[in-house]
């Protein structure tokens, strides 16, 4: 599930399958085992150790660039020091439904009891939390995480952050320099105003996939607190003009960024795409911006967060883990494996992330609400899934 860059013939990466958002949609990938429907990779460290305990960890397929873990050399490594240390066997199990309904009914997918997870994020920790599914839990590292990274994911600690980023716009250097520059510092309105531009806008359907749950939260957020407009304008002007449809997921979208030249220049996307460029030899093909007004840049911080399972038989394991996680030596490989900042902020950033918009200089619109209240707000009866639906023209 690898594509070529726009103007390039690399490949991009994986951008978290098991990240899909209410819908049930399987993901096709080459995994170690497939059961019932799951990925299963198994850390064996060595002798009595692999016949020891198993740590069940559900993680999304992409963690760490691998299948599942197969292939993810460095993850091999750290998580067969983390097994020899501790006499464990962890088994990485990449459910092919969204982690919140893996926790909640594991038997109804055929999926074994979880331990810890890896994966949640600031939509649906929230809503693991609000189903009992976790157990709280605040790792010594937290000391080097800030404080503001945990409160927008779980104040109570039941996920604490290991990484964050932004959502942000993509877009070509074609369409760069046709808008002598104008799209790098852009109001989220002037994407749907101009009609040339709208109609190069490609999105992910929120119902289905949650970097189109994010990116319609940051719409919301930013025209009620920034604009101080109704949300819904922007969508009735989206919907207004020929475009391409929101696409099922962020893969199949950004799969569409570019493609045929001069077509779909605009994608929602992510913030560190630039440094991935920059790794790959692709520096220039392409950009990302968030959302501006008046000299301020707006966007929309992705948390993902790691959490003990209410239930798991191997709790004091699975905190251990967890602490393992946030360390310095497992956080300093985020970066360039999962093209992420690192929530402890103790660790060095490559030089690569340079070519990326600074997180610091980014406003983050969650601090307008909070975690329950978002949750609430996205997927309650008559919530902005549903007025997105209505908009759309309820076929979605």
């Amino acid at each position: 599930m690898t594509r070529a860059d726009p103007a390039s013939s690399g490949s991009r990466r994986l951008r978290r399958p098991g990240r899909l958002g209410r819908g049930l949609i399987a993901i096709a990938i080459a995994l170690v085992v497939v059961v019932a429907g799951f990925g299963v990779y198994e850390y064996y460290a060595s002798g009595a150790a692999s016949k020891g305990t198993t740590l069940v960890v559900y993680t999304y397929s992409s963690f760490f660039g691998g299948n599942c873990g197969a292939g993810a050399a460095n993850l091999s490594t750290l998580l067969g020091q983390f097994d020899a240390a501790h006499g464990v066997r962890v088994e990485l199990v990449c459910p092919s439904v969204n982690l919140v309904s893996a926790l909640e009914t594991p038997t109804a997918y055929g999926l074994p009891a979880a331990d810890l997870v890896i994966g949640l994020d600031e939509i649906t920790t929230p809503q693991a939390e609000s189903l009992g599914l976790l157990l709280p839990y605040a790792p010594p590292e937290l000391a080097s995480v800030p404080p503001w990274l945990v409160s927008e994911l779980s104040p109570d600690h039941g996920a604490v952050p290991y990484e964050y980023g932004f959502l942000a716009i993509d877009y070509t250097s074609a369409f760069s320099n046709a808008t002598l520059g104008a799209v790098a510092e852009a109001t989220l309105p002037e994407f749907v105003e101009n009609a040339s531009w709208a109609r190069q806008l490609v999105t992910e359907n929120p119902v289905y996939d949650i970097t189109g749950e994010e990116f319609l939260a940051w719409e919301v957020e930013y025209y009620s607190t920034v604009l101080h407009e109704n949300w819904q304008g922007f969508w009735q002007q989206f919907f207004s003009e020929p475009h391409p449809n929101p696409q099922l997921d962020w893969g199949t979208a950004f799969g569409e960024f570019g493609t045929p030249p001069g077509s779909n220049e605009l994608v929602v996307s992510y913030s560190t795409d630039p440094s991935y460029a920059v790794a790959n030899g692709e520096a220039g093909a392409f950009n990302s911006t968030v959302s501006w007004w008046n000299g301020t840049a707006y966007g929309w911080r992705t948390i993902y967060g790691v959490g003990v399972v209410a239930g798991s038989r191997h709790v004091g394991l699975a905190e251990d883990l967890e602490d393992w996680l946030l360390s310095g030596e497992v956080q300093a490989y985020l970066p360039t494996n999962e093209w992420e900042y690192p929530a402890n902020a103790s660790v060095a950033l490559p030089a690569v992330f340079d070519a990326n918009i600074p997180p610091a200089s980014v406003e983050a619109l969650n601090n307008a609400t909070t975690p329950a209240a978002l949750a609430s707000d996205l997927t309650g009866p008559g919530g902005w899934l549903d007025t997105w639906q209505t908009l759309a023209g309820g076929g979605a």
